[in-house]
């Protein structure tokens, strides 16, 4: 099911990904540089990715029907592995394609001066994002560590964004530091370099996202907070004797499916085991 906080930190990232993407753009067409027409196509990219992510979390509320008897949620995980390959494809391929292409045929770079004041301005907006993102997702961490956290979250949004973001101030940081030593060694070559370093970047994220959005889409249990709240529950029945197995399937970020076997008192009746399972 969406929360709000999974929809406040998308529509924080699209509007400023949207920004910022014109920006470069007008920027790359001033100044022919090979790095902002890398970084316009990633935060298009981002701007789209958002879109998807959105969409995923409307499908994902569709309520259950015969055909789909548990519900929707797991729309959510298809539509950000989705996510994932477009950032892969587009975002890290075409700004590969990109930087290759301006290593072949390198064109001198104009006045840099617009360069670094989009870049500036698109610092603090994706910083801005970036923030909102990691707001959202830190109550979730808990005592775990940043990795663990990933691993077990079962709500993709936020940490798609927060992935994408610091993808995104790293991509800038690496155009920012391209760009200057272009001009100051005179050297059109740094421009296709740092185009291809965000490239890879690029993909790098792509790889994070698709994995743990893969898990997510082919049944993952849920956390283990929350089977161990499972586990902990049942024993608090004075009727239950002992808990065999708990299997679970994450669904939707709040929804999840649970078999559980357990070993009754042996001196319960058939009715008191009944009212025992309701």
């Amino acid at each position: 099911m969406a929360t709000d906080s999974s929809k406040k930190t998308i529509f924080a990232a699209m509007g400023a990904n949207l920004a910022i993407a014109i920006t470069k753009f007008i920027a790359a067409a001033i100044t022919g540089s090979s790095a902002m027409i890398s970084e316009g196509i990633h935060s298009i990219g981002d701007t789209s990715d958002q879109l998807l992510l959105l969409l995923g979390l409307s499908r994902s509320q569709k309520p259950a029907d015969d055909s789909h008897p548990f519900g929707y949620g797991q729309e959510l995980y298809f539509w950000t592995l989705i996510v994932a390959i477009l950032i892969f494809a587009i975002g890290g391929g075409m700004s590969i394609y990109e930087g290759i292409t301006h290593l072949i045929n390198p064109s001198p770079l104009e006045d840099p001066m617009w360069n670094y004041i989009v870049l500036g301005v698109a610092i603090i907006l994706e910083g801005s994002s970036w923030t909102v993102a990691l707001r959202e997702f830190l109550p979730t961490k808990g005592k775990q560590n940043f990795w663990q956290a990933i691993k077990n979250s079962k709500d993709p949004t936020v940490f798609t964004v927060l992935f994408e973001d610091t993808a995104a101030i790293l991509g800038l940081l690496v155009a920012l530091i391209g760009i200057f030593l272009g001009h100051l060694f005179n050297n059109v070559y740094f421009d296709g370099i740092a185009s291809i370093i965000i490239g890879i970047i690029l993909a790098l994220v792509a790889v994070l996202l698709a994995r743990e959005s893969k898990g997510l889409l082919v049944g993952e249990s849920a956390n283990p907070q929350t089977i161990a709240n499972i586990r902990s529950l049942s024993k608090t029945e004075p009727r239950v004797q002992k808990v065999i197995r708990i299997l679970t399937m994450q669904l939707a970020p709040q929804e999840v499916l649970l078999n559980l076997e357990i070993q009754f008192s042996n001196n319960l009746t058939g009715e008191e085991i009944a009212l025992t399972v309701d």
